[in-house]
């Protein structure tokens, strides 16, 4: 088998750019929450959260950097780097920055895939003292975070859009 060339680049709300983000965002929502949210409410989320208009105000934003992992000419997958959203209390004061997505398609969930798109986020917060995250705890990713140096918190929270549970890591 020949080996695919991985690559991630930073996207813009470029229309290739809009485009990529636009099928991950959707695709992988339904990838990851079916079966753990009502169909109707999983509709209504994507609608909500990953419009065309919503996706170009979020590329454009100077709060987000986004990221796209590229297996191939396919994307594969996205990161969403942002120094919105209320921090944990333990970072009040602190340098941080949060992954508030990181996701890949299932048919490319591969660790080097996984680690190209990681390596960059990394690369892309290293200013910061602390990175954090919120992901709901059925995330099949939490063990590779944990692994990369990203604590678990104690505390559940109620995800934002969605009637899941998540938890916050630190690193």
């Amino acid at each position: 088998m020949e080996a695919v060339n991985i690559t991630t680049k930073f996207t813009i709300g470029s229309e290739q750019g809009l485009a990529a983000l636009s099928y991950l965002t959707r695709t992988i929502a339904v990838e990851k929450f079916s079966g753990l949210v009502p169909p109707d409410v999983l509709k209504g989320y994507i609608q909500a959260q990953f419009n065309d208009k919503r996706l170009i105000n979020e590329t454009n934003s100077m709060s987000n950097q986004w990221l796209v992992v590229y297996a191939g000419d396919a994307p594969a997958g996205y990161a969403r780097i942002t120094s919105e959203g209320a921090r944990p209390e333990e970072l009040r004061g602190k340098r941080s920055i949060r992954i508030a997505d990181f996701a890949l398609l299932k048919e490319y969930d591969k660790a080097e895939i996984k680690q190209s798109l990681f390596d960059k986020c990394m690369i892309a917060c290293k200013a910061y003292e602390n990175i954090w995250m919120k992901e709901y705890k059925e995330n099949p990713c939490l063990s590779f975070f944990e692994s990369a140096g990203f604590v678990k918190q104690a505390a559940l929270f109620q995800h934002t859009d969605l009637p899941l549970d998540v938890i916050c890591l630190i690193r």
